[in-house]
């Protein structure tokens, strides 16, 4: 009953609107055409909104903090801040309104009313450069103007609270970042609202005692949209709660926007740093009660895309081990979701922290068993961190259409789901837009919120509908449920015995010549390599030594194909060994032969034949061709004999499998455990649907052309 409560009070906002307040603010990004670009106009329109809101706020306790300031200008901090009733203040008398009675002096009486503000909020327009924003208005005649209309924009926070705020900054930033890479987008606010839900549905009992401390964690907050929306649901679910709100971003506008914004609930400045998550963790001592994110998809933290120093704080971080935030491995350089992710884990408090943490599909099931991607899902699946995995719509996000999944992490699962992850596929459930707002053509309206936390906190396999009036369509979701080894897998070679027909003729020995073993291989000869060398000159002593490495590779390719040519005949071995033994009394005396290399002479000049001698060792066990290996992935739940009775002895009755690890023996590049983990999500919820019959289609088309003849008779007649 208790989640059913948490349910229905999380979802009891009303729509908010504010494309009025949205429309003043583009006229005023309109008179800026000319002496600014498009993709400028937010240097102006992000602080001057910042502006106007601060004013806003401070407005009912502007006089009481200027009086005060007055009588003592040395007044302490703390003082005036109480004055205000915020953690920030302006001492003096200006606001946007009264700059515009004194218009020639309006750049030194604007720069003198952003330097009346507290430290901290001088801050965010020292980080926007804002100052020098003013004099380029100033210079191109702007300024007055720009003033003027935000006076008229009411931000008052009892008018437009912090939801339609977010939603003013969110429209905004899609405007002038139309261009914004995939992995650069701005979650909507019901996604967002959905997240916390689900968060706070259970494990959450703490969080209602009086008094609590709270702490939120956004480790890439962008405007602070996640943010606000942790800490209003968790005030009005318990208003003697102290929410602390903790934040990084590295974009200077998202964070000046969230800063302000936090400002404005009474949060501590020091708590939203501009710093990359990648570089550092700027709150080490604070464990989070909640951590809720939306991470960059697809961004680098390692190569030449990488920002400068990520790669190499990220590696010094990995180092660390256990006692660093990267304990169960490093992703492939080209996206970094899952380093957030083990950072999530890192900051996530012992016994009860929980976390919503946006995703796209990678993170699900790229990267083969040893990659780093793979061996970081095997650590959270065997630490039990995973409750469940939620698969959203497409086209929710402003800037993005791909597939988005919610993951929830848990550090206090519930006893029933020890061991246990669940997969929710909510992609069939969304509302149309009136509108599409760039890519965004979707959303989740609050009933769809309500039934996918329900479905989550129930907990139980089910599959339900909700019914869509706008869509004229019932909604389908489904919850399923799986032990923790179901994602959780062993990778096995499969070979195939050796047996191989050898022959010295023409067409084998060019096989040969022209294969990648005599033409690119880096130990024997690389043609293109040596060619390479043979150009540059002068060489170095590092290069002079690799050309007389591909010399000799060169002549050693040279003698074996001339020996091979002086002993071409028709005879066919169907026994391989003897056919390595007659190869070995050909080649034998030719400089850089070796067994390893004669064995690879072998492999190219033979090729599987059933027929053949089944290959075998001096104690008689069957050897394995290694041209044959594959690969099979059988997960920990399943019988690995019975799998290979059923998928593969059907397909290949010879089939020879090992799990090509010696747990003896140290790791190394070739014994690695092959034990990795995926989440193919769709997989459990695809649903075969027979494909229309093709006289259905033909009949359908000839019905579609009738009737489209009839009607080009009916026009013809009419003329």
């Amino acid at each position: 009953m208790a989640e059913k409560r948490i349910t229905e009070v999380m979802m009891d906002d009303t729509t908010i609107d504010a494309s009025k307040e949205i429309a003043l603010v583009f006229s005023i990004a309109n008179t800026l055409r000319g002496p600014y670009k498009p993709e400028r106009y937010k240097d102006v329109i992000i602080p001057m909104i910042i502006l106007r809101r601060l004013e806003c706020a401070l407005a009912a306790t502007k006089k009481d903090v200027v009086d005060t300031y007055k009588k003592n200008p040395k007044a302490p901090a703390q003082l005036l801040c109480r004055k205000s009733g915020y953690q920030f203040y302006n001492t003096c008398e200006f606001n946007l309104k009264k700059l515009l009675t004194e218009a020639p002096a309006i750049v030194e009486n604007l720069t003198f009313y952003l330097d009346s503000f507290s430290p901290n909020v001088q801050a965010i327009f020292e980080e926007l450069k804002f100052k020098e924003e003013i004099k380029n208005l100033d210079k191109n005649n702007r300024l007055l103007g720009v003033v003027k209309k935000f006076s008229e924009l009411d931000l008052d926070p009892n008018k437009v609270d912090g939801h339609k705020m977010g939603y003013m900054f969110e429209e905004i930033i899609r405007r002038f970042s139309e261009n914004a890479e995939a992995g650069d987008h701005y979650t909507p606010r019901e996604v967002i609202r959905m997240l916390t839900s689900i968060l706070l549905a259970e494990g959450c009992s703490d969080v209602f005692s009086e008094g609590r401390e709270v702490t939120v964690l956004d480790m890439a907050c962008g405007t602070g949209g996640m943010l606000s929306t942790a800490h209003d649901f968790i005030i009005r679910m318990n208003p003697d709660a102290n929410v602390r709100l903790f934040g990084q971003e590295n974009n200077p506008e998202s964070h000046a926007i969230c800063l302000a914004d936090m400002l404005i609930k009474n949060q501590a400045a020091e708590n939203i740093r501009f710093a990359d998550t990648m570089k550092q963790d700027c709150f080490e001592d604070t464990a989070m009660r909640f951590v809720i994110a939306n991470p960059p998809f697809g961004e680098s933290w390692g190569g030449k895309d990488a920002g400068d120093g990520v790669e190499k704080a990220v590696r010094a971080e990995y180092k660390k081990g256990k006692n660093g935030r990267f304990p169960a491995g490093l992703p492939a350089t080209g996206d970094m979701q899952l380093l957030f992710m083990q950072h999530a884990v890192h900051k996530m408090q012992e016994g009860v922290g929980r976390a919503a943490i946006i995703s796209n599909g990678s993170p699900l099931f790229s990267g083969n068993t040893t990659s780093g991607e793979s061996q970081i899902r095997r650590y959270l699946l065997e630490n039990d961190l995973v409750e469940a995995i939620i698969g959203l719509p497409s086209q929710l996000f402003y800037n993005t259409d791909i597939a988005i999944y919610a993951f929830i992490l848990s550090k206090g699962k519930r006893p029933e789901r020890k061991g246990k992850v669940q997969f929710i596929d909510a992609t069939d459930v969304w509302t149309p837009l009136k509108r599409s707002l760039g890519k965004k053509r979707r959303e989740i309206s609050k009933d769809q919120i309500t039934l996918i936390t329900e479905m989550y906190a129930d907990f139980v396999e089910c599959k339900k509908t909700l019914h869509c009036e706008k869509r004229k369509h019932d909604c389908v979701i489904e919850s399923r449920i799986f032990d923790r080894e179901e994602f959780l897998y062993r990778e096995w070679a499969v070979y195939q015995p050796l047996q191989r027909r050898g022959q010295i003729d023409e067409a084998f020995i060019e096989a040969l010549r022209t294969s990648a073993y005599f033409t690119a291989n880096t130990n024997v000869f690389n043609e293109a390599k040596y060619a390479e060398l043979a150009e540059t000159d002068p060489r170095s002593a590092a290069d002079e030594k690799a050309f007389q490495k591909q010399i000799k590779g060169r002549a050693f390719t040279e003698a074996v194909i001339a020996a091979l040519k002086a002993h071409e005949s028709d005879k066919v071995y169907m026994d391989f060994s003897k056919f390595v033994a007659a190869l070995k009394k050909i080649l034998h005396g030719i400089e850089g032969m070796s067994d390893s290399r004669l064995n690879s002479i072998a492999m190219e000049l033979s090729v599987i034949d059933k027929a053949a001698v089944v290959q075998k060792d001096k104690k008689g066990r069957i050897l394995t061709d290694p041209t044959t290996k594959d690969t099979e992935i059988i997960r920990l739940n399943q019988d690995e004999k019975a799998y290979m009775e059923t998928e593969v002895f059907p397909h290949v009755p010879d089939a020879m499998y090992f799990y090509e690890f010696d747990p003896t023996k140290a790791e190394s590049a070739t014994n690695k455990e092959k034990l990795g983990a995926e989440f193919p999500f769709t997989r459990y919820f695809y649903e075969y649907k027979e494909p229309e019959r093709a006289d259905a289609l033909l009949a359908r088309f000839m019905a579609y052309e009738k009737a489209l003849s009839t009607r080009i008779a009916a026009l013809q007649k009419e003329e």
